[in-house]
């Protein structure tokens, strides 16, 4: 890699020392090694720039417009899907509510309420007997 850094480093230094030999020949000659002007002056610059502009403000707006709809589209079909799975909820619910059947407790759940029943019994016939 260095030397490929090497190489163009002197290939670009041999150039630049040929190119200024060529102008320190033409200045010993008696000639200007300036011979033309030339002009970078594009005539239709104006006409160009009036082209870009429109064609921006034009695909600006067609950009605008797609995202929109697409917000738009995707609020709609978020909503949809929202009240759709809602009303699945809501009729699994009813069926399960109408068929009398209620949904089994965790085991777990169990042992707490009967822990909480035994202490409230506990404590009631505590204060029976406090009280007797």
């Amino acid at each position: 890699m260095i030397y490929f850094i090497l190489i163009l480093f002197f290939v670009s230094l041999i150039s630049i020392v040929f190119m200024i030999g060529r102008k320190m020949v033409l200045i010993k000659n008696g000639q200007s090694f300036v011979q033309e002007e030339f002009s970078f002056e594009i005539p239709y610059l104006k006409e160009i720039k009036i082209l870009t502009s429109e064609n921006i403000k034009k695909y600006e707006h067609l950009s605008l417009v797609l995202i929109l709809r697409f917000y738009v589209r995707a609020i709609n079909f978020s909503k949809n899907k929202y009240a759709e799975v809602k009303n699945k909820i809501r009729n699994r619910i009813n069926q399960s509510q109408t068929s009398g059947e209620r949904p089994e407790v965790s085991k777990f759940l169990k042992m707490i309420s009967n822990y909480k029943h035994r202490i409230k019994e506990i404590k009631h016939k505590i204060k029976e007997e406090e009280n007797t």
